[in-house]
């Protein structure tokens, strides 16, 4: 259904012209986006003395028990799987247990090993008592051997899974890695003899400054939508220059405090309010279409709500202290080049008619109107769900 309304959407644009263009970029990113949060699949494996492993995946098993997407509403999920018959249910979880076993692997010296699935919230407190409806819970357990004589070991999980925030534990040598692991991707080796070589400053460079990147495209619709209300205004170059300056310098300054700890706000209170800062910046295009005096200083306030936004993301991670200066300076970059590619994406579809005298009432008032209703529709998600 999604890739035939792209594909309308772009037929349309090849038609009707540019305001159908900016139809067909919204539809694209609604196709392969979505708003806050970004997600990670949490894993800590242990290396235990006793030449056992165990894996914990924290993941949605509600979710993927039913084939659901990982933002699938929890209180339907539990009355979903509630209303099987116990026969469809056992079903279930077997399908379960086998996705994991088909989709994660553990390689030693480059040899995947069998290993069970467990799932110990089911039936316990951890699931019987969160505040959030579960009825699996959030732990998929993997156990198995690990092959004697090994030397090092990978870890895969397959594109069901959302990025994963890797934790290995060497309970004999006393040794812990972390490690962030591209969707679909492999580990680095784990070395299981001598010492563990740190991670290289391009490795760690690379990782961040790709998940800032994705925090914009594909991501992050939201901030995207909050960019492109910053373009619409006006048809000049220089008030788009002021106000993404701002919001740059903003957002780089609260993203820094927040995850040095000197800064903070619950998620509850910063996601509507970047929602609502959208509706704003869209609203005030449809009033005016000149940089007014006070626009940068306002763009400059929204930076710094949505560089708490941003931080969200870090925050989760739980960026090791050796990593931190380098990860932070790499995601805003990644940041920064997301916000170019959305700004340049913008300029390529409709810069040649912004000195047209149709570009305000066929591209930037319907343009805004749209953005403002998504950031309306946000706000009150948000604020709902907070």
């Amino acid at each position: 259904m999604c890739a035939a309304r792209c594909s309308s959407a772009g037929w349309s644009a090849l038609t009707f012209g540019p305001l159908a263009t900016i139809v067909t970029l919204v539809l694209l990113f609604t196709c392969v986006a979505a708003a806050h949060p970004l997600t990670f699949t949490d894993t800590t494996v242990v290396l235990r003395a006793d030449g056992t492993f165990q894996a914990d995946l924290i993941v949605d098993l509600d979710a993927l028990a039913l084939g659901a997407p990982q933002s699938a509403d929890d209180a339907e999920l539990v009355a979903a799987l509630t209303a099987l018959t116990p026969d469809e249910f056992a079903e279930q979880l077997d399908g379960v247990r086998r996705l994991f076993q088909r989709r994660v692997r553990f390689r030693f010296d480059g040899t995947p090993v069998p290993f069970d699935v467990t799932l110990p919230d089911y039936g316990a407190p951890a699931a019987t008592d969160s505040l959030i409806p579960t009825l699996l819970g959030l732990t998929a357990r993997l156990t198995g051997n690990v092959p004697p004589e090994a030397t090092e070991l990978e870890f895969f999980a397959s594109r069901a899974f959302s990025d994963v925030n890797l934790t290995i534990r060497d309970e004999a040598r006393d040794l812990t890695l972390q490690a962030l692991v591209e969707a679909g991707a492999r580990s680095d080796p784990f070395t299981l003899a001598g010492p563990v070589e740190p991670r290289s400053a391009w490795s760690i460079g690379g990782t961040y400054l790709r998940l800032g990147f994705l925090h914009i495209v594909p991501r992050g619709l939201d901030h995207v939508f909050f960019v492109l209300g910053l373009f619409l205004l006006g048809s000049q170059l220089r008030p788009l220059v002021w106000q993404i300056s701002a919001f740059t310098v903003a957002h780089a300054m609260t993203l820094s405090l927040a995850v040095f700890d000197i800064v903070s706000l619950a998620p509850a209170v910063v996601e509507p309010l970047i929602a609502l800062s959208i509706v704003y910046v869209a609203a005030e295009n449809l009033l005016t279409d000149r940089l007014t005096a006070w626009r940068p200083l306002v763009v400059f306030g929204f930076g710094l709500l949505h560089g708490l936004g941003f931080a969200g993301v870090l925050q989760e991670l739980g960026l090791p202290d050796q990593e931190r200066v380098l990860g932070l300076v790499s995601f805003n970059v990644g940041i920064e080049l997301g916000q170019l590619l959305v700004i340049a994406t913008a300029l390529l579809a409709v810069g040649w008619c912004r000195s047209k005298d149709w570009y305000r009432k066929r591209i930037v008032v319907p343009g805004s109107v749209a953005i403002a209703a998504a950031g309306l529709f946000w706000a009150v998600e948000r604020w709902l769900g907070a």
